[in-house]
């Protein structure tokens, strides 16, 4: 199973940014840890603060991949090209947030990906990506 992790905008800041809402872990640390916990699958990343890099990396991935897990950031309400880069490709997108959107700013709660995602899977902090991996071994 090889499944590719997209983080958009400001992400690379975890661990520093508002920790009282991302937590106090950098991805690079987490992803080790998913690594390490799903031998069973190839697991790749990617992390960029350019909407078009990560619309270039959804294409890269979505036909040769078994899974795309995306967290978009900001750019989850406002990028209806990121919305239109799922519905184009042929490997399932699961959307994950780490916090709860719908707990925090009204803007938050209006996403151009959800409408063609898998599934989506919000407010668990980090574990929301370790719950998308899972997704995609369940029948």
């Amino acid at each position: 199973m090889r499944i590719a992790i997209i983080n958009g905008p400001n992400l690379n800041l975890l661990g520093k940014r508002e920790p009282e809402v991302y937590g106090s872990q950098n991805f690079e640390d987490y992803f080790e840890s998913l690594q390490k916990k799903f031998m069973n699958a190839e697991l790749a990343y990617f992390q960029s603060n350019i909407e078009g890099e990560l619309i270039g990396k959804i294409q890269e991935y979505g036909f040769s991949y078994d899974g795309i897990i995306l967290n978009a950031g900001a750019y989850t309400h406002t990028s209806i090209g990121l919305g239109d880069a799922i519905k184009a490709i042929t490997t399932p997108v699961i959307e994950v947030h780490i916090s709860n959107t719908y707990a925090r700013e009204s803007f938050r709660h209006q996403s151009y990906l959800s409408g063609n995602a898998k599934g989506v899977i919000l407010g668990f902090g980090l574990k929301s990506y370790e719950l998308a991996i899972q997704s995609f071994f369940l029948v």
